[in-house]
């Protein structure tokens, strides 16, 4: 049963106080490669939400962090969950299932909208908290000492969730605090301050995976990285690219172009009409008459807002 330091964390903080302890990234993946960041801290106090920098990556209330897969099966396969600083174990739950949960099912939790989890008291009021783990993962003990780094379990999809994603939220008393900007509460914009000991540099959207198929995946096979292959047969009956994202805004695009051995087979701009946290576009054309040329073909994929570059990833596929 879950300690009462595991309960959801409450109202947003104030400024943390002088000689506040530093985190380290407390996943085992590499950020923008195998892990992303897909929600920060809200911001506002009011009706709404904004993160750190003003930004989208946030919705109404959210107390903590996310770092989430690029899919379920990187989940099943097993991403640890590291300690971000010293301490003692004040709580741990362990043995909620791992699933999708859908809106109907949310009161079913009884308040443990956390799933699995751990937290960690690091002294003089501050503490972590660590939500959605797989269940069967949880490895410490209520009172077990801690060591930064240490591995507490795997990245789940238990509790209140709709993606495979670590949930950290950081308090001092019962105040949370946002680790990308401790200074301040209630606005945003650039901070001068961090609680993280490393460079986590914030990422305001962007690609999470990029793959071949021979027609229009269902998302669901997108999301759990079902979707994708790296060879097909000359006479498959379409060559579609496929992007995989978060965090659009209105009017960003998403351009498609694949090259094979005869030059480009297919271009084409996407504009994203809305504010989405996860999102995918697909494109490409049927198979001409006779088969597609043997070879080498690449897929290129680019999301560009206000006319800059915000993300691009390129993939490579065999026609035999």
């Amino acid at each position: 049963m879950l300690r009462n330091s595991l309960a959801l964390i409450g109202a947003l903080a104030a400024f943390p106080a002088a000689g506040a302890p530093t985190f380290s990234l407390p996943v085992d993946c590499e950020l923008g490669e195998t892990c992303f960041i897909q929600n920060y801290v809200d911001q506002n106090e009011g009706d709404g939400y904004f993160d750190h920098t003003c930004g989208p990556l946030s919705y109404d209330g959210h107390k903590g962090t996310d770092f989430a897969l690029p899919s379920t099966d990187m989940m099943d396969a097993g991403v640890n969950v590291l300690a971000a600083a010293d301490g003692v174990v004040l709580g741990t739950r362990d043995g909620m299932i791992d699933k999708v949960i859908a809106a109907e099912d949310i009161p079913k939790l009884n308040g443990k909208d956390c799933g699995n989890g751990v937290s960690i008291d690091h002294g003089d009021g501050w503490v972590s908290q660590y939500c959605h783990m797989k269940q069967g993962s949880v490895s410490v003990s209520q009172g077990d000492q801690i060591s930064r780094g240490q591995v507490l379990g795997q990245i789940g999809l238990s509790g209140r969730t709709q993606f495979p994603h670590l949930h950290i939220s950081i308090r001092e008393g019962n105040r949370v605090v946002d680790p990308f900007a401790p200074d301040r509460l209630g606005v945003c914009g650039e901070s001068e301050d961090t609680l993280w000991a490393g460079d986590i540099s914030y990422v305001g959207g962007g690609l999470i995976r990029v793959g071949f198929e021979v027609g229009v995946p269902k998302y669901r096979s997108v999301k759990s990285g079902m979707a994708g292959r790296d060879r097909v047969p000359s006479q498959a009956k379409a060559l579609v690219l496929f992007g995989y994202a978060f965090g659009s805004l209105p009017d960003d695009e998403m351009t498609l172009t694949i090259t094979g051995p005869q030059g480009t087979v297919f271009d084409q701009t996407v504009v994203l009409e809305k504010t989405q946290a996860q999102y995918f576009r697909a494109g490409g054309k049927r198979t001409p008459m006779g088969g597609w040329p043997k070879g080498l073909y690449k897929g290129e994929v680019t999301i560009t807002r206000g006319g800059a570059q915000l993300d691009q990833r390129s993939i490579t596929l065999t026609v035999e």
